[in-house]
Parts: structure tokens; sequence; C-alpha cells
């Protein structure tokens, strides 16, 4: 059960918190300043959304709620958790290399698309939350 009652905040560590993967309707945050950044947040059951300075940042099919989010040049990492197994986009830099980890298990390396995209899949049925590690090679 997601314990996400804010669409985006941050956390008591410093890191960022967002999406609501329990809500039935469409809702969003715009302008929420962090670091010096302004993000965007769009979520509910079917997809969850993060801009930053108006740049894609996360997407997941469907929904999903998010923990603890770090990002640095050399990549992100998170906890995540949803209702079923999610598909999730990450905006990263464009035709790179990354190390991917999900739950401390090294999943393989991924190479990004000319647009910086990375996809990769979560099965949040095991955990009540997955994390995840992308590092740039």
């Amino acid at each position: 059960m997601s314990e996400i009652h804010e669409l985006i905040y941050t956390e008591k560590d410093g890191t960022l918190g967002f999406g609501n993967y329990e809500l039935t309707e469409k809702s969003k945050k715009s302008d929420f300043e962090h670091d010096g950044d302004l993000y965007k947040v769009k979520t509910f059951a079917d997809i969850t959304k993060l801009e930053r300075n108006g740049m894609f940042v996360y997407e997941s099919v469907p929904g999903t709620s998010v923990h603890k989010f770090h990002a640095t040049g050399n990549g992100v990492s998170f906890e995540v958790e949803a209702k079923k197994d999610a598909q999730i986009i990450l905006g990263m830099e464009e035709d790179a290399e990354y190390k991917v980890y999900i739950q401390d298990v090294n999943i393989g390396n991924v190479k990004t698309s000319m647009g910086g995209k990375l996809v990769l899949s979560v099965e949040t049925g095991a955990a009540d939350m997955v994390s995840v590690k992308v590092v740039k090679l």
C-alpha cells in the first residue's frame, strides 16, 4: 500500500518521492521546487510521469509510487511500488550504456537510444518496494 499522500514531496533524506498508483483519476502537480529544479508530476492507477525543468525524467505503466528518487550525472536510484508489474522508462544520457540493478541484482547492461530513454521492467509482486539502481558505465 502506498504511503504517499502528496503527489510529489521531498523525503526526510533529501531525495524525491512522487506518484500515487492508488488514484482512480488523473492528478497532477506542477512547479514543485527541489534542489533548484522545477518538477511536474502526473499520476494515477494507469500511468505515472515526472518531468524536471520541462524535460522527461520518468514514466511508468501502470502507475507507480516512487520513493527515495535520486538522480546524478552517473545514474539514478529509487524504490518503486505498484499494484502489478510495471514497465519503467527513464530519461538518461543519449547513446550511453548503463548497468541496471534490481533488488541489488545486476540484470545486465542497457544502452540508451538517441533520445536517451532507458526501458526496464520491474516485478513488484514479490516485495512491498523494489529497489532500482542505474549506473552509467
